[in-house]
């Protein structure tokens, strides 16, 4: 296949849009299913590479979750938890533990529930049938991986009465060294970021802590990779091989930092005996559950929100609150987690903001004439700093 043509482009009034290659060659991909659109494929190439460079960098299969452009998630195939099944939806998947696959997508898309409703989903391998059966039951746009297997195509296909967005990519493909985009009429030409990330760019630790263990290597590498495909600025919080928070597009990077721990403070807390224990009413769907949780762990009060009458509606027995206080003590509980930036920090606010969600390690460039200020405030939480010497901007 030369060229696809798509229905219009980022918008409805932006006609004719089309993908193609600029040498004339095939295109890599097959559409299985569905009609992808313009910024489906925008996610899709770009959900891919971040996948093939975290198996590639760490040896495991991955899987991410992305939505306009940036992820929500990614994650390699480590085994989950009863209870990470549980806040993840998918305690009632048979065989979820024999597939790494499928377990690596369960972790990318319970990570941020609410910003992955309508995501688009990359896989590094192919697509098993267990994993299947997570993404079909998920409201989504698409799917791109090297492959199916036959009882997964089978299934997917019966997604959206037959037009689920489903892409193979050939695994092979290997882009030109140089890439354009046209902004206002104007093209603009520069190098593809082929910078590899793996564990040889983190042995420049900065701080007197210098003891970082293997598996904390990993989610610095998830981290980064997270962020080389995520638009900018853009920092990520990582933890047990999968990213937890994500804040990406912040003029100020003490907002990306506030808003990717919000995210992992969410992540930890859904996770809490508190939430899991919920008893929901019957018939009560993963949507509004999702919905529900998140009212539940915000600092409202979630019976004012929704009136005497309606918690009725949600729940089989009423939920006492879970105060601010209730919820610092437990997420004061959790360390380990770890915090990596697309480029420098410039202020040791943003290390004092991550070491209230629990951040033991952080990886950035460095380069920042306040470094020693924020190596100091990594000393002052005992936390492990590693400095790439390599910005990772992505718009």
């Amino acid at each position: 296949m030369k060229e696809f043509e798509l229905k219009y482009g980022c918008n409805p009034n932006q006609k004719p849009a089309k993908i193609y290659m600029k040498n004339g060659s095939d295109l890599p991909i097959e559409i299985l299913s569905g009609r992808p659109g313009y910024i489906n494929f925008l996610d899709a190439f770009n959900s891919w590479q971040l996948v093939k460079e975290v198996k590639e960098a760490t040896g495991m299969v991955a899987a991410t979750s992305f939505k306009h452009v940036s992820p929500t998630s990614a994650a390699v195939g480590k085994p989950l938890s009863a209870k990470l099944k549980k806040a993840c939806f998918v305690d009632d998947i048979a065989g979820l533990d024999a597939s790494p696959l499928a377990c690596a997508y369960a972790r990318a898309r319970g990570t941020d529930r609410m910003s992955s409703f309508g995501d688009w989903i990359a896989l590094s391998d192919e697509c098993d049938l267990t994993t299947a059966k997570i993404i079909e039951r998920e409201v989504s746009d698409g799917v791109i991986a090297p492959g199916y297997s036959d009882e997964a195509l089978a299934l997917l296909k019966t997604k959206r009465k037959g037009n689920y967005n489903i892409v193979k990519i050939d695994p092979n493909y290997v882009p030109e060294v140089q890439e354009t985009k046209d902004v206002f009429g104007i093209t603009f030409e520069q190098g593809r970021n082929n910078y590899k990330i793996n564990k040889e760019l983190l042995t420049n630790i900065v701080t007197e802590n210098k003891d970082l263990p293997e598996e904390k290597v990993v989610d610095m590498i998830i981290a980064l990779i997270t962020l080389k495909y995520t638009q900018s600025n853009s920092v990520c919080f990582a933890m047990d091989g999968q990213a937890i928070g994500v804040g990406a597009g912040q003029q100020s990077r003490i907002h990306c930092t506030r808003l990717a721990a919000q995210k992992a403070d969410l992540w930890i807390l859904r996770q809490s005996d508190r939430v899991l224990n919920l008893e929901f009413a019957d018939g009560v769907g993963r949507p509004d559950m999702n919905n529900i949780i998140d009212l539940y762990l915000s600092d409202v009060d979630y019976e004012d929100v929704l009136g005497d009458d309606v918690w009725q509606k949600f729940f089989k027995v009423r939920p006492a609150r879970f105060t601010r206080e209730e919820k610092d003590a437990y997420l004061a509980t959790v360390k380990g987690v770890t915090l990596a930036s697309d480029a420098f920090f410039p202020f040791s606010d943003n290390i004092d903001k991550a070491a209230k969600s629990g951040v033991s390690y952080v990886v950035e460039p460095g380069g920042s004439i306040r470094d020693d200020l924020v190596i100091e405030a990594c000393n002052k939480h005992g936390m492990v700093m590693c400095f790439t010497g390599m910005r990772l901007f992505h718009h």
